[in-house]
């Protein structure tokens, strides 16, 4: 079958372990022909930002064919970029000449073109996905009620009478779908985000666990705790973290974060980190990450939803996490504890919950090896992505 993933709501690296990267790969090996087009935008290194890079086509390494196209030319060109108006979209989708179209965010105003083209070509099966909700979108009134509410849901309403499932990537972002963009019930699920199984595969091997671990000055008898991901105004709670771990009396009790700071906040951070107990290790690539997680006993995420949520199930490690309404998905039947507040005080306790009663902790070990590592595997959820009615 001839999949195109159409990436154009925003920005693409190549090779990074995101949704959009990870679901056509699991396509590819499954023998299907894939194409993704998508926008000259990337990700900074930093995760800080924009680049862009040069319009044009090539294969990645796992035979992903990629087609970059640029912005139309016009005088307003942050408008252009804003509401992203691309050349060639439909041109590139008669060459292509998809079986089946997967739409990673329907937030970008080229989707009229895609409806063009799906208006020659009924027999096309379409889905859409969504990683837009409140937590990340539509946060003040001109996006709220002008993007969302009028733009972005005249393109849902487009390209709805052609698709045959929306996705929603957490229940909130199902929600979103349903009451911003009104689409109908019965065509909105969830699909969740996942783990790439030949890095959990790599990940949860005994010595690529003691490496990690050695590195760092870590025994085999510690408890570790890891965190990751950006530190920011918006996620200043891992300071929090990192005060209740120094809190914590038993020194076998170590904590690693990683991940980028903002300026305003790395005399803080290293502040807290230590070096021995508390250990901030900095930014490390995105295809390390589940190495690390894997060398842990237990994640910790004290701060916003991030996709090292997903990824740390689909590693069979146990989580607390900050609960927020609409990301409860990844409790898998015991495997996670949630926290209800900013405080340094219960997250030192619910750390201390587990430590001193050793059978909850093997209870949660066991139901996030059990559950987790099948429920969000990433082969399954690509399978789960294509075979709709």
């Amino acid at each position: 079958m001839k999949i195109v993933h159409i990436c154009l709501a925003g920005s693409y690296n190549d090779n990074w372990n995101y949704q959009d990267n990870i679901i056509p790969k699991y396509h590819k090996i499954a023998g299907h022909d894939v194409t993704v087009i998508t926008s000259i935008f990337i990700n900074s290194k930093n995760n800080v930002g924009y680049e862009k890079v040069s319009p044009g086509e090539y294969f990645l390494e796992n035979g992903v064919k990629i087609i970059r196209i640029p912005f139309i030319k016009f005088i307003l060109n942050n408008v252009v970029e804003k509401l992203r108006l691309y050349q060639g979209t439909y041109e590139k989708l008669e060459l292509e000449k998809p079986d089946f179209i997967f739409i990673h965010g329907l937030q970008f105003l080229d989707i009229y073109q895609v409806v063009k083209y799906l208006r020659k070509n009924r027999r096309v099966k379409v889905v859409v996905d969504n990683h837009a909700d409140f937590s990340n979108s539509a946060r003040n009134f001109l996006s709220r009620n002008i993007l969302h509410k009028v733009i972005w849901r005249y393109c849902a309403q487009l390209i709805e009478p052609y698709t045959t499932r929306f996705y929603g990537v957490l229940p909130a972002r199902v929600d979103f779908l349903k009451t911003v963009y009104k689409l109908p019930e019965e065509k909105v699920e969830l699909l969740v985000m996942g783990a790439d199984d030949e890095k959990v595969k790599e990940a949860r091997n005994e010595n690529v666990k003691k490496e990690i671990r050695e590195k760092y000055n870590i025994k085999p008898d510690d408890f570790l705790i890891i965190t990751g991901g950006k530190i920011d105004n918006a996620k200043k709670q891992t300071l929090l973290l990192m005060e209740a771990v120094k809190k914590i009396k038993s020194d076998k009790v170590k904590l690693i974060v990683f991940g980028s700071v903002i300026e305003d906040l790395k005399d803080e951070v290293n502040i807290l980190a230590d070096g021995e107990k508390v250990q901030y290790i900095g930014w490390i690539p995105a295809d390390k990450t589940y190495n690390y997680f894997a060398a842990a006993d237990l994640a910790v995420f004290p701060g916003r939803h991030s996709v090292f949520w997903e990824q740390v199930v689909g590693l069979g490690i146990p989580m607390i996490v900050k609960y927020w309404e609409g990301t409860t998905h990844v409790d898998v039947g015991g495997n996670c504890i949630f926290l209800y507040k900013d405080s340094e005080e219960e997250i030192r306790e619910k750390i201390l919950y587990l430590i001193d009663n050793p059978e909850v902790y093997k209870k949660m070990k066991d139901v996030a090896e059990k559950n987790g590592i099948k429920k969000f595997s990433y082969s399954s959820i690509a399978n789960q992505s294509i075979n709709v009615n």
